[in-house]
């Protein structure tokens, strides 16, 4: 099965990722991954990338769209893939498109991971680092015994500037933005299923198989 995954930061992408790729014995397929990875073999292509990024410039379309094909042309794709993090705009979905059907390995699947934007910014703004050992914390899911202390070192815990609130808004305003664009665009092709992502952890994994597995059938 092709799968395209979305959802904007903080929906819980990445663990679920993890879980349908094992579960269904695919490769998960993440932008920076396929490009480090053109990059670290030096493909042409991968050269082009890397000479845009050198100079922190946007890696354009056409230079992506080329990486993607390679990658989704290997042999480990034959039996699906999980793309996580491509396509971002409506014109790479639109390439897209036409790159899997030309390969015959069309998208089966997209699945966005919905979570109100209150959610998200209690989970993205709740972390907490010690700044002596690096210790993580959540202050809603993973708190220190006593608040603003690390459990291991005693260290202070701050919070990162990328963090902060009106970073984390503004980040997720730009998000949503992109997202709109594609979640329209997926639901006039009929593939898009929305899946609820403030379920707990293994709901929403269960949610997800249960969709897979009924398109599978």
């Amino acid at each position: 099965m092709n799968i395209v995954l979305m959802g904007l930061p903080g929906a819980g992408k990445g663990t679920q990722a993890a879980r349908i790729v094992e579960e269904l014995d695919i490769p998960h397929i993440s932008t920076g991954d396929m490009f480090r990875a053109a990059v670290k073999e030096q493909t042409p292509l991968g050269m082009e990338a890397k000479s845009y990024m050198d100079k922190g410039q946007l890696v354009p379309d056409r230079v992506t769209i080329g990486i993607v094909r390679d990658r989704l042309g290997k042999d480990d794709c034959a039996k699906g893939f999980l793309l996580d993090g491509f396509p971002r705009t409506v014109p790479q979905a639109e390439a897209l498109d036409e790159l899997t059907d030309e390969l015959n390995r069309p998208i089966d699947l997209v699945l966005y991971i919905e979570v109100a934007e209150e959610e998200l910014l209690k989970r993205l703004t709740g972390r907490r680092i010690c700044r002596d050992c690096g210790a993580t914390y959540h202050v809603l899911f993973a708190p220190p015994k006593v608040e603003g202390v690390c459990d291991r070192c005693g260290g202070e815990l701050y919070q990162r500037a990328d963090d902060a609130i009106e970073t984390v808004k503004e980040r997720l305003k730009v998000n949503l933005e992109q997202t709109q664009h594609l979640i329209h665009y997926y639901e006039s092709t009929g593939k898009l299923h929305r899946v609820d992502g403030e379920q707990p952890i293994e709901n929403v994994t269960e949610s997800i198989l249960s969709l897979i597995r009924g398109l599978k059938a």
